[in-house]
């Protein structure tokens, strides 16, 4: 961004069709993030397909080679085949890139970032984002309290929704259970396998990326967030039939019982909701809409006093977009005032 800007500026959403692009205009929306303009790009839709930016008409268009002209953010919500294309053509323009489509995992300069869990120091002065996955903010932000508390090992098994698929993904889940329930085959569809009514560890072998693939992916998203601060976490990633929202449950073990108060003070204090005696039960349909991860108390594993179980659950487009958002409100207030 140009040095001495604090006024408003011109973002482009990449990828504003899908149900992440959407969510990202949307958490800009709410919390009045100050773009004049907001350019909304899509391959997959037609030139000039009609939608709405803050209560406003708004047209989705077409990437061109001037697409990013004049664009200081711009935001990748979609996994694309020329993601590569137009990541250069963003960075070449001058923009500040903030990709939450994996592709940028590896390149060079990419930082991956969660703003509530570490200084403004890893912002500033950068120009190209990894945005991490919801599963990646959760296993890297829960990792990073445990392991403050004295945690020798951590492990997570996340609950995946259809909707981590995009859109593809949870029509197919519904026609799924409508051949179901009417009695009618079905083809192989996107899970290249039966996915309604289902808990799988692995989807069928025609299905891109498998989940043994997408686990791997978030790994190293975790391991590029924690970086030399905390050791990278065991990862178990399971598909369950729902649409929307991650639900999780982590185990960690300590070498002496850990003292649960000051473990929640730690939760509490990187922006993690602990649910409250009274509250509904925790599921990821109990936290839709909501920006925070939230968790059960710890609970003692009633095998060893120095095992302790969170489960949790996270809004999974919600939590990615506002992380995503406050990476591009970190980087506003670090521009120095004229």
């Amino acid at each position: 961004m140009p040095a001495g800007r604090n006024s408003s500026i011109r973002v482009s959403i990449v990828g504003a069709s899908s149900l992440l692009g959407k969510e990202i205009k949307q958490v800009l929306e709410d919390r009045n993030f100050p773009a004049f303009d907001i350019a909304l790009l899509d391959e997959s839709v037609p030139e000039g397909t009609l939608t709405e930016a803050g209560g406003e008409p708004a047209f989705i268009h077409a990437l061109a080679e001037d697409s990013f002209d004049g664009v200081e953010m711009a935001f990748f919500a979609a996994p694309s085949p020329n993601a590569n294309k137009n990541l250069e053509l963003a960075r070449k323009s001058g923009a500040t890139v903030i990709d939450l489509t994996g592709a940028s995992a590896g390149i060079m300069g990419a930082e991956s970032v969660i703003p509530d869990l570490f200084s403004g120091a890893r912002v500033t002065g950068k120009k190209h984002f990894a945005a991490p996955s919801t599963p990646a903010i959760i296993a890297a932000t829960l990792t990073s309290a445990l392991t403050q508390n004295a945690a020798e090992n951590v492990a997570f098994v996340f609950f995946m929704p259809a909707s981590e698929r995009g859109m593809a993904g949870v029509e197919e889940i519904e026609n799924q259970t409508r051949n179901l329930l009417s009695f009618r085959e079905f083809g192989s569809g996107l899970f290249d396998t039966p996915a309604a009514f289902t808990v799988l560890s692995e989807y069928g072998p025609k299905a891109k990326p498998s989940i043994f693939d997408m686990r791997g992916a978030i790994s190293r998203e975790v391991a590029a967030c924690l970086g030399a601060d905390a050791p990278v976490p065991a990862i178990q990633l399971v598909h369950v039939p729902v649409f929307y929202g991650y639900s999780f449950t982590a185990y960690a073990s300590f070498k002496t019982p850990v003292k649960f108060e000051q473990l929640n003070d730690t939760l509490a204090s990187i922006g993690v909701r602990i649910a409250k005696a009274g509250d509904p039960p925790l599921s990821n349909v109990s936290v839709a809409g909501e920006n925070e991860i939230h968790v059960t108390p710890p609970a003692r594993d009633p095998g060893t006093k120095t095992g302790v179980w969170l489960w949790g659950a996270a809004d999974n487009l919600r939590l990615a977009a506002v992380n995503a958002v406050k990476i591009a409100e970190q980087l506003l207030a670090d521009v120095p005032t004229n």
